[in-house]
């Protein structure tokens, strides 16, 4: 029996070393050969198809020639032994060999799809691979979702690694009872401490301090005489070492988030192929991406194999927005001579008084408002300051004829102020302007322009009032209401603020709305230099369409329909097509001079609509107008489902396209 025993293992450890060895051989030909994954592009077939409506398209077309004569186009492929494009009536699919793939960015993104393909040389049981795309992007790389592919005895031991760490917690100690030996503890209680015993029934609470007053020893001192310090000691090393445990059995985390693929291969008779599909967002300049892959190889205790870089994949991208017109729009605008500026201020007065006092509630920040915007003025380049309309506004208590004195005295000392704030200011400026000498020896000095100060005045402000009150959130509906009976009644504005005082709401007006009637108005009335005619006409550049163009070269279709939907022009076709709106773009373009670049985008439309006769055909006369439109046809699937599917731009001897 023993004999049988010991046979059985040496089996199974021989049968251990050969899987080894065997493994380790072939990571030794992965160096030794240098081998990679594989970047491809998927069959053409499926590209086609992507481009392809769903319309079936006719096996003949009939397009018209340089000359004027009808061509009969049909179905075509190339011929193996003559390399000539004959008639075909179906086009079998075939592996894209080519390193390079045109795509065509729609509705400012654009989907590139690659197929990833690995080695059965390089998928073993207890590997891991993992292949890790990058895309070349401008100045950019960008860091695709790995694939990985798991052999089956790899999974095994990352989930042994798991569970070996999960024991680990599990022998920590998280109730701290199992440190006490109860038994002794109450033992020694019973014996030495019967008070303490006998509350053992007994739901009494003590704090610590009554406990140790009772007993002349803490309940934590009696505790830790009983507790099994080397455990507590085990204990704490076992949680200061969890992170190093973890380290040690999960040697190779297995990780669920940000793969584009995990999969666990369970043998390794083949190969992998998997079809990778990432959709970016385009930017102006974007003319191509390039892929690479790259990747490694890992057994349960190291990195084994560094997977070389591929040779790079390239999408040539085309973009709708190269057909943007630069062109610029103007529109009308009238130009007032005259304009006006109006401002409010909150200059509070004494009760009675009439003079500015600048230390006064906020007077000294509202002055320096008033001055700020006086000097912005009187220094504006466009306009000239003529005049200053001052408004001094009053609240409704007192008697009328009272409130209107205050309130113009109150006008007229805002304006002597005002006003030699600005003498004084337009002397300064004088001053720093200087003078020039003219061709006869005078001094010629830059006339300032008399800056008249108008004070009026408005006794109470029972229009603000209204306002105020209809907009207040503390005066109930009732109270408005009676508020508005009151004031639409009587005209007399004296017994309309007497029968006011007797409502209960009138401490509120008194106190809240009333202060915030005492306002001052500046009206600033302005001139533009040098202008003479009360308007005249004159054009200026469309900012809004230009914000429409740049929406376009930034890609941002959506928003660039929204902008450019009133002006129905070329570019306005331009975002439609991007967007997808055919219909839309179709009624603009069919209006439009056939240059060679409306044709191409009618061709595109036409293309989608399943239009193949008028597709082909302005095809063909954008390629005749300008025949960089031949090789930009590849790049578009509209057009490049044309040109496969009929061959087009075949040329010979007497006839090209």
């Amino acid at each position: 029996m023993k004999k049988l025993i010991g046979y059985v293992l040496a089996l199974a450890l021989g049968m251990c070393m050969f899987y080894a060895c065997g493994t380790s051989r072939k990571a030794t030909m992965l160096k030794q050969r240098q081998e990679s994954v594989g970047l491809a592009l998927p069959k053409e077939s499926e590209f086609v198809q992507e481009a392809v409506s769903a319309h079936k398209r006719p096996d003949r077309i009939v397009v018209k020639g340089d000359d004027g004569e009808d061509l009969i186009l049909m179905k075509a492929i190339k011929d193996d032994e003559t390399g000539e494009m004959v008639a075909n009536e179906v086009l079998e699919a075939a592996v894209v060999t080519a390193r390079f793939r045109n795509k065509a960015e729609r509705n400012g993104q654009v989907t590139l799809e690659f197929d990833v393909h690995v080695p059965k040389s390089m998928i073993e049981s207890n590997w891991q691979t993992t292949v890790r795309p990058e895309m070349y992007i401008l100045e950019d790389t960008l860091h695709l979702e790995p694939i990985v592919l798991t052999g089956e005895k790899y999974r095994e031991q990352q989930l042994k690694g798991y569970e070996l760490y999960d024991r680990y917690v599990e022998s920590i100690i998280t109730d701290t009872t199992r440190f006490v030996n109860r038994f002794l503890l109450e033992q020694f209680i019973q014996r030495n401490i019967p008070d303490l015993w006998a509350l053992k029934t007994d739901s009494t609470f003590l704090t610590p301090q009554q406990f140790e007053t009772i007993f002349s020893v803490t309940d934590r001192q009696a505790v830790d005489h009983y507790t099994y310090g080397m455990r507590v000691r085990r204990n704490r090393r076992r949680i200061g070492n969890k992170d190093a445990m973890y380290a040690k059995y999960v040697k190779n985390p297995i990780v669920t988030e940000g793969l584009r693929l995990d999969s666990i291969v369970n043998n390794s008779n083949g190969d992998v192929t998997y079809c990778y599909s990432q959709t970016i967002k385009t930017r102006p300049e974007l003319r191509k991406v390039d892929v690479v892959l790259s990747g490694d190889i890992r057994d349960a205790v190291k990195q084994i194999y560094t997977i070389p870089t591929t040779d790079p994949l390239t999408f040539y991208i085309s973009s709708l927005a190269s057909f943007v017109q630069p062109r610029e729009r103007y529109m009308t605008k009238v130009i007032e001579r005259r304009a006006e500026a109006n401002q409010t201020y909150n200059i509070g007065f004494r009760q009675g008084k009439t003079d500015i006092d600048p230390e006064f509630m906020d007077n000294t920040r509202e002055i320096n408002r008033i001055k700020d915007n006086l000097r912005a003025l009187m220094e504006n380049k466009v306009f000239d300051l003529d005049s200053v309309v001052i408004v001094a506004h009053g609240s409704p208590e007192g008697s009328y004829a009272v409130n209107e004195r205050i309130s113009a005295g109150r006008s007229r000392s805002v304006t002597d102020y005002f006003s030699q704030y600005i003498r004084t200011y337009r002397d300064s400026l004088d001053a720093e302007n200087g003078f020039q000498i003219d061709e006869f020896g005078n001094v010629v000095r830059e006339e300032s322009v008399n800056i008249r100060l108008v004070s009026h005045s408005i006794p109470e402000n029972w229009d603000d009032l209204n306002i105020f009150v209809d907009a207040d959130e503390v005066l109930t509906e009732s109270q408005k209401d009676s508020y508005r009976k009151i004031v639409s009644r009587d005209r007399n504005v004296d017994r309309r603020d007497n029968q006011l005082r007797r409502q209960e709401f009138y401490g509120y007006l008194s106190d809240s709305l009333y202060p915030r009637l005492r306002t001052v108005k500046f009206n600033f009335h302005l001139h533009r230099k040098g202008m003479v005619k009360d308007t005249i006409q004159t054009t200026v550049l469309d900012t809004t369409y230009q914000r429409g163009l740049q929406l376009l070269h930034d890609r941002d279709f959506e928003k660039a329909v929204e902008v450019l939907r009133p002006y129905n022009d070329i570019n306005t076709a331009v975002a439609y097509l991007a967007m997808d709106y055919n219909q839309s773009a179709l009624s603009i373009l069919q209006h439009e001079e056939r240059t060679a670049d409306v044709n191409y985008m009618l061709a595109i439309l036409y293309s989608r609509l399943g239009d193949d006769q008028s597709a082909v055909d302005s095809y063909l006369q954008a390629c005749r107008q300008d025949p960089a439109f031949v090789p930009r046809g590849n790049l578009d699937p509209e057009i490049s489902v044309l040109i496969r599917t009929y061959g087009l731009n075949r040329f010979d001897d007497e006839e090209e396209f």
